[in-house]
Formats: structure tokens, C-alpha cells, sequence
């Protein structure tokens, strides 16, 4: 059994192992997971996270021992909360990191993988916020560009959007919209949502395939686009620039 870290930036998980693949997914720095399959290029992981599975390219990240894995899954977590902020090794080299990166074992302002040290000075999130901080932390993405597999300020999907917003947060979500509406407890009525709830919409054959975070006022922040804010009725999310409803409404759920 293998297990690795991602040691760059923001690293693309594909659907299958080829350059020219489906992006489905991201792997941020620091994230751990478990290797499932190797080959020459191509290594089919499980992100310890939530577990989402997909291939990386083998160039792509650095193997750590199963215990370190164990570790770093047991360990309080700390997730970089600059937009974009930098990582400095012993030699002052530099490697960018994005907001919601994992702080690998850190300690003093500095990160360990395997016997390497780096460095960071940045705002750092690491504790269970009220649930007023995530509408807070969510503003922080707005105007993001949307991406589709992506989990970034630099680009990011409907459920990589509240799922990255919910852990910086301390709240664990899964990865997909369709998965995170199995998450939570239903609410029967809008008027019943506060700040923070999720709203999952359907398509026309009934799958789950959006999700926003419920703001005041009926108001939604969400991923379409780009990260913008724009109504949220009975029926569905209400597009303020065009005047059309974009998505239909399914169920509303409460995590925290």
C-alpha cells in the first residue's frame, strides 16, 4: 500500500490517466491520499479528505509512509487563508499556495513534508467557526471564474465552492453536489433557512447537479459563471442580470 502528499500548488485529478482526460476534481497542496494504483505515469489516488478518487500524474506529488498518512488524518488541521499566498523552503524557494491549501504538520509558522520544512506566515484557518463565518468566508470567492472540477479562488465548481468555504470553516463536505445533498437535515420551507444553509437544484431527468449557500434575504452565493450572488425563490435561483430563473430548487439542507 502507497500513500502521497501533493507537494505543488493545485495539481488537476483526471477521470482517466491521460494529459488530454476530464478534469474532475483538484488536489490542493497538501492534501494526502492514498495511492490505489501505480504505473509508469499515472497513479490512481483516494483523497483522504473526502474520499474522491481519480488519477494524478506520478510527477505530481511525493510519497510519505503510511505513517505520516495516519498522522496527518489525526492531526488538527490548518488550511492557508491568503487568496494566494507562498511557501518558502530553506533555501528560500518559493512555491505558491491558494487559499484552503493544507498546512501539513504545522507548527511555528512552519509545514513538514517528509524532511523538508517550509515556511509560512500567512492567515491560517484552524478551528471550527459560527456558522455567521461562513457567509463571510464565501464573499472571499466571489467573482471566482467557474471551473469545472476546480476547488480554487483561481477556479472553482458549484460543490467545490461550498465544499472548500464549509472546510475552511471546520465543516466537512463530500466533494460533489449529488453527495453532498445526502448530507444534513431537510428543511421543508425557505422561510425555515438561515445564513449558511445549502440549496442542491436539479436537472429535468431529477439529478442533483447545483448547489449554493443560502445568504440573507433570499439571496444565494453560488458558482455559475463565476461566483456571484443572485436570488433564491420557491422555484429556484432568480438570475439578477438576465431576470430568468437558472436553476430549479430541490431541497434545502441544514449542516450546522
Amino acid at each position: 500500500m502507497h500513500f502521497g502528499i501533493c507537494n505543488l500548488s493545485i495539481v488537476p485529478l483526471r477521470l482517466t490517466p491521460s494529459d488530454t482526460s476530464e478534469m474532475v476534481n483538484q488536489v490542493i497542496f497538501g492534501e494526502h491520499f492514498e495511492v490505489i494504483e501505480k504505473s509508469k505515469k499515472w497513479s490512481k489516488i483516494r483523497l483522504a479528505f473526502d474520499g474522491y478518487e481519480g488519477y494524478i500524474d506520478n510527477k505530481q506529488y511525493e510519497e510519505i509512509s503510511e505513517e505520516a498518512h495516519i498522522l496527518l488524518s489525526k492531526e488538527k488541521k490548518h488550511y492557508a487563508g491568503e487568496l494566494i499566498d507562498f511557501i518558502t523552503d530553506n533555501h528560500n524557494n518559493l512555491t505558491t499556495i491558494p487559499m484552503g491549501a493544507r498546512l501539513p504538520f504545522f507548527k511555528h509558522n512552519k509545514i513538514t513534508i517528509n524532511n523538508s520544512n517550509f515556511f509560512y506566515d500567512g492567515k491560517v484557518y484552524a478551528s471550527k467557526l459560527k456558522k455567521s463565518a461562513i457567509i463571510e468566508t464565501a464573499f472571499l470567492f466571489l467573482n471566482a471564474p467557474y471551473l469545472w472540477g476546480g476547488k480554487s479562488p483561481f477556479g472553482i465548481d458549484c460543490s467545490g465552492f461550498t465544499q472548500t468555504v464549509y472546510k475552511l470553516c471546520g465543516y466537512n463536505l463530500l466533494r460533489d453536489a449529488k453527495q453532498q445533498a445526502s448530507q444534513g437535515e431537510v428543511l421543508s420551507f425557505i422561510e425555515e433557512s438561515e445564513p449558511g444553509d445549502l440549496a442542491f437544484f436539479d436537472n429535468e431527468e431529477g439529478v442533483i447537479t447545483h448547489v449554493g449557500i443560502i445568504m440573507n434575504d433570499y439571496n444565494i452565493i453560488h458558482a455559475h459563471g463565476k461566483v456571484r450572488i443572485d436570488k433564491l425563490d420557491h422555484s429556484g435561483i432568480y438570475n439578477v442580470d438576465t431576470q430568468q430563473h437558472t436553476h430549479k430548487l430541490r431541497v434545502i439542507k441544514r449542516l450546522v
